[in-house]
């Protein structure tokens, strides 16, 4: 297929296609030396499909994939008044995930880019949540401290440049957006989860109750035991009608581990800036305590936009194109995964292996 004539241009324009568990996103990202510019993308949610079970089904996802990822692709590219033969790649999220889900979106990019002569990369899921929060921002200076907090994921890096981390701290169980979504369900609260228990905990008082804050050394974290105290506490006749109370005292000990580690990491390795991204880079407590404790150390903070913390191809399309740029490109059997590449690192000197 011929290619026109905008790839003259400064500036690479890629198509990014996330699949990684149940929403089908696709985006047009643009690069132009250090700055990514979003310029569409298209999301579609499958809560509908899977709120009956109160979790994703794998099978279901993936068969909404097929459905939905041509006209998703095909929106975005409208929406950013971008044809195909005007992109200069693709890139697809082909690891960490629900491998049948990662199946459709990584072959869907490779049938593409193959077609269209450009490269392919894939990108790791939680890289993307990291190069979320540079998406239509300046460039940052470099190294940074990073936090990726979501349903699958908490983990600290230090990192050199977008595309270099090295994990520093990870969860040794539950992840925290995880842990959010399981005490809405012990709430009741409804799913998807994380937002209805950030919500109500903002209307309860998040000292009425007392719950174990875990603290680990090494930069690692744990949240199953204060989602077993809820369980308990939930059961417990002397907080009866206080679901608001349970939901803010819930809150209020993860994101205080979170703020902790973060605050030991920023100290510990003197770094000028700070990246924080994942679903629950959207929860309110966090994002006003980020602000605060980046402020109060001199730190740049660069927090994902509400609208690129949860799953979806703008930041999948960033770090495609920030590789793409590097001169990188990846074989046409590069296949998908269910784990992460960096959040399965070498951990740093006091981590462990």
């Amino acid at each position: 297929m011929k290619r026109d004539t905008l790839n003259t241009m400064s500036a690479k324009i890629i198509l990014g296609i996330e699949s990684s568990c149940d929403e089908t996103s696709a985006a047009v990202v643009s690069i132009d030396g250090d700055t990514l510019r979003v310029l569409a993308c298209r999301t579609a949610s499958q809560d509908e499909l899977h709120e009956e079970y109160r979790g994703v089904v794998p099978e279901i996802a993936s068969r909404a994939h097929l459905d939905r990822i041509i006209p998703v692709i095909r929106g975005a590219c409208a929406d950013a008044s971008v044809t195909l033969t005007k992109v200069d790649g693709i890139a697809a999220g082909n690891r960490p995930g629900l491998i049948g889900s990662l199946l459709v979106g990584t072959s869907t990019a490779k049938a593409l880019a193959w077609s269209l002569g450009v490269p392919f990369v894939g990108v790791d899921h939680v890289m993307a949540h990291l190069v979320a929060g540079l998406l239509d921002q300046p460039p940052l200076e470099w190294p940074a401290i990073g936090l990726v907090a979501s349903g699958g994921h908490t983990s600290l890096f230090r990192m050199t440049s977008a595309l270099d981390a090295e994990l520093i701290g990870a969860t040794v169980d539950d992840a925290a957006g995880e842990a959010f979504d399981k005490g809405a369900a012990i709430l009741d609260l409804g799913y998807p989860g994380g937002a209805k228990l950030d919500a109500i905990a903002d209307t309860g008082d998040d000292a009425a109750i007392a719950l174990p804050v875990t603290r680990l050394k090494g930069g690692d974290f744990s949240f199953s035991g204060v989602k077993t105290a809820l369980a308990l506490a939930a059961k417990d006749a002397r907080f009866s009608g206080q679901t608001a109370n349970l939901a803010a005292s819930f809150r209020r000990v993860i994101i205080a581990q979170i703020i902790g580690q973060l605050v030991n990491a920023i100290e510990e390795h003197g770094v000028p800036s700070c990246l924080i991204g994942g679903g629950v880079a959207a929860n309110s407590l966090l994002r006003r305590e980020a602000a605060a404790i980046c402020a109060r150390h001199s730190v740049a903070l660069r927090m994902a936009e509400l609208r690129w913390c949860t799953d979806n191809a703008a930041m999948i399309g960033g770090a495609g194109a920030l590789r793409i740029a590097a001169g990188q490109c990846d074989p046409w059997d590069l296949t998908a995964h269910p784990l992460s590449q960096v959040a399965r690192g070498q951990r740093g000197p006091r981590g462990r292996s």
